[in-house]
C-alpha cells in the first residue's frame, strides 16, 4: 500500500528565530510534523558558556517559551514536534517539557535522543559533539512520540527521521533517505526558502516571510511549499539558493546517508510549489563528524573615524602611536589593521565623509589585549590626528571562541534513543559505508557564440548565497536560463573567482559545478580562520559574500542583459 505525503513544515532556522512562527506554523495549515533547528556552531559555545554557569542549562530556552504557547495547539492538531533544541542537555529539556505539559495538563509523550556529546574524550574542547543521523528520532516516534528533543544531529535529521518512520525506510533506502535530506536542508533554514535572505527578493513580497514546509512523499521526492496566506514566495530560485547554502561539493555527506546534489531536479508545480525529484543517494561515509568548540583566547577591538582629507596619513600616525603604546611592553599574537575606505571626496555629510580604520587583537593573556589597548587609544584623545574620535569607547578585552572539526567511526558513538517511560532504544551504526571521494567534473554545454559585451555586474544575471563551515566559506552563484549557464561556466572560473574576490587569491579555492540546478560552488578554505566566534573578518560568517561577488563588474554579453 502507497502511504499518503507526510507534511512537514519548520518554525525555526536558529536560536533567535522569529518568536510567532511556532503558532503561525500550527494555525496556518496542516501538517503532520513540525520541525525546529536551534544550533550552529556558534550556538554551540553559546550555550557551552551558559552551562559553564548553570549545569542545568545548556538547551534552547526560547523553545520552552514557545512550548508554553503552543504545546496545547500542537496535541489538538496532533502535529508532532521535532527539535533539536536540546543543544548539549536533552534530557534536561525533555523533563522540562514534561514537567510543562504536566502543568497545563496536556498528555504528551516527550522522547530525547542522546550519544552525540563526546565532550569528555576530547579535552579542552568546551564542547564536542557528533553529528547524528535521522535514526534515533524515527526509533522515539515508533514508539508513538509526540515530541522528541536532540542534541546535536544534521539539520536534514529533523526531517529524515521523521520520513523513516512514517514510511518504514531502511539504512540501506539511499535514495528515499536522500530525498529527505534534500527536503530537511532545503527547510532547515526557515524563510531563507521563502524569499528571505534571496538575492532577487524584488521578485515578491519578503517583508515577513512565512515558514517552508515540504509534502514528502514515499519515493523520497517531496514539494516545497508554505501555508496559504503567509508572506514571501516560493520558486526554483529560493529553493535552489537554499540548497547551495552552506554545501560543498556534489556528494552531500550525513550519517545516514551521501546526497548527490548533482543529481537534484527542481520544476516550478504551480504557485509556492516547487517539486524536488530526481535525488539519488549512496552509503554513508564510514566516520561522523565531531565538531568542537573551545575558548581561543582573548580579543579587543578599537574602530578609530578618520574624516576629510590626508585619510592614508592619518592612518598611518595613529597606526604608528597605537603600536608605540600599546605594544610596547607586549605585542599582541595577532594585530590586524583594516583601513575601510567609506569617505567620499566632497562628501555633503561628516559620516560620508568618513574612513574607518579598524584594530583588532588577539592573545592567550587577556592582559595583553586589554587595558594596555584600551588605555593607549584613550591617551590618543587629544594628541593624535585632527578630528580624533573612535566608533565606541575601548572595552575590555572579551574571550573569543574557536571552531573545528575531527572525524570519529560511526560505531563508536552510542546513537541511543531514550523513551517517555525511560526505555533506551540503542540505534546501530549503517551497515554499509562508502569513503568520500570527488566526483569528476561534468561535460560543460557549449559556451555562447562570440558577440557584444557590456562591463556590468554579475548579480544582473546570477543570484547568490554564501555560509560558513568552520573556517570555511562557501560561494553557491547561480542562473536562471540556459543560455546564461552556457556563459556562467566558461566565464566564473577559478581564476576569474580570485580575481572578482581578492581576499581569496592566497587560500584555497575550490570550484564544483552542478549542471542540473545550473549553479557553481565555490568553497574558499580558511577564509574566517577559526570560524565564526573568533570573527576573524568583516563578515565572519561570509553572509554576504556572495553579495559583494555578485557587486563585481565584468565583461558579460549583452543578450543576457
Amino acid at each position: 500500500m502507497t502511504l499518503g505525503p507526510l507534511r512537514i513544515g519548520n518554525a525555526s532556522g536558529f536560536y533567535g528565530d522569529r518568536f510567532d512562527a511556532m503558532r503561525e506554523m500550527l494555525t496556518g495549515g496542516d501538517l503532520d510534523v513540525l520541525t525546529g533547528d536551534y544550533l550552529a556552531e556558534l550556538t554551540m559555545l553559546i550555550l557551552g558558556r551558559d552551562r559553564l554557569k548553570d549545569p542545568s542549562a545548556g538547551y534552547a530556552r526560547t523553545f520552552l517559551q514557545q512550548m508554553e504557547e503552543c504545546l496545547g495547539l500542537a496535541h489538538e492538531r496532533g502535529v508532532r514536534v521535532v527539535t533539536n533544541a536540546g543543544g548539549l542537555n536533552p534530557s534536561g529539556l525533555a523533563d522540562a517539557v514534561r514537567q510543562l505539559a504536566d502543568r497545563l495538563g496536556i498528555p504528551v509523550r516527550v522522547a530525547h535522543v542522546e550519544g552525540d556529546d563526546l565532550t569528555a574524550a576530547h579535552p579542552g574542547s568546551l564542547t564536542a559533539h557528533a553529528y547524528l543521523g535521522g535514526f534515533g528520532i524515527a526509533a522515539a516516534l515508533r514508539a508513538d512520540a509526540d515530541l522528541v528533543v536532540t542534541g546535536r544531529v544534521t539539520d536534514a535529521a529533523l526531517v529524515t527521521g521523521p520520513a523513516v518512520a512514517h514510511f518504514g525506510w531502511t539504512a540501506k533506502d539511499h535514495d528515499r533517505l536522500a530525498g529527505a535530506v534534500v527536503a530537511g536542508h532545503v527547510l532547515e533554514c526557515g524563510a531563507q526558502t521563502t524569499g528571505g535572505n534571496y538575492a532577487f527578493f524584488r521578485d515578491g513580497d519578503v517583508r515577513r516571510p512565512g515558514f517552508p514546509l515540504a509534502e514528502l512523499h514515499e519515493d523520497g521526492s517531496c514539494v516545497i511549499t508554505k501555508h496559504p496566506g503567509t508572506g514571501g514566495f516560493v520558486d526554483v530560485g529560493t529553493v535552489t539558493a537554499q540548497l547551495l547554502y552552506e554545501t560543498q561539493g556534489a556528494r552531500y555527506a550525513g550519517p545516514d546517508v551521501t546526497a548527490r546534489l548533482d543529481t537534484v531536479r527542481l520544476t516550478q508545480d504551480g504557485p509556492d510549489r516547487v517539486r524536488i525529484d530526481g535525488v539519488r543517494g549512496e552509503a554513508p561515509p564510514p566516520t561522523l563528524k565531531v565538531g568542537r568548540t573551545r575558548v581561543g583566547g582573548h580579543r579587543n577591538e578599537v574602530v578609530f573615524v578618520l574624516t576629510g582629507l590626508d585619510i592614508e596619513a592619518k592612518a598611518a600616525l595613529v597606526r604608528e602611536q597605537m603600536e608605540a603604546g600599546a605594544f610596547a611592553e607586549a605585542r599582541p599574537q595577532d594585530v590586524r589593521w583594516d583601513l575601510v575606505r567609506t569617505d567620499r571626496p566632497d562628501s555633503d555629510t561628516e559620516e560620508t565623509a568618513s574612513a574607518l580604520l579598524r584594530l583588532v587583537v588577539r592573545d592567550p593573556d587577556q592582559a595583553v589585549v586589554g587595558r594596555a589597548l584600551s588605555g593607549a587609544a584613550v591617551e590618543l584623545a587629544l594628541a593624535s590626528y585632527p578630528g580624533f574620535h573612535v566608533l565606541a569607547p575601548p572595552g575590555k578585552a572579551a574571550p573569543y571562541g574557536v571552531f573545528d572539526a575531527v572525524y570519529v567511526p560511526q560505531g563508536d558513538v552510542e546513537h541511543v534513543a531514550v523513551l517517555n517511560d525511560g526505555r533506551r532504544v540503542s540505534v546501530p551504526a549503517p551497515a554499509e559505508a562508502l569513503v568520500l571521494d570527488d566526483v569528476p567534473e561534468p561535460s560543460s554545454p557549449e559556451p555562447v557564440p562570440p558577440g557584444a559585451t557590456r562591463r556590468a555586474p554579475l548579480g544582473l544575471v546570477a543570484g547568490a548565497r554564501s555560509g560558513d563551515k568552520g573556517g570555511d566559506a562557501n560561494v553557491g552563484v547561480w542562473v536562471r536560463t540556459e543560455e546564461a549557464w552556457r556563459w556562467l561556466v566558461h566565464e566564473l572560473t577559478v581564476e576569474r573567482f580570485r580575481d572578482l574576490v581578492p581576499e581569496s587569491r592566497g587560500l584555497t579555492v575550490t570550484r564544483h559545478a552542478l549542471p542540473h540546478l545550473r549553479a557553481l560552488n565555490f568553497v574558499v578554505a580558511g577564509i574566517l580562520g577559526a570560524g565564526v566566534a573568533a570573527q576573524h573578518r568583516f563578515d565572519p560568517q561570509a553572509k554576504a559574500l556572495g553579495e559583494w561577488l555578485r557587486s563585481r563588474h565584468l565583461d558579460i554579453p549583452e543578450a543576457l542583459l
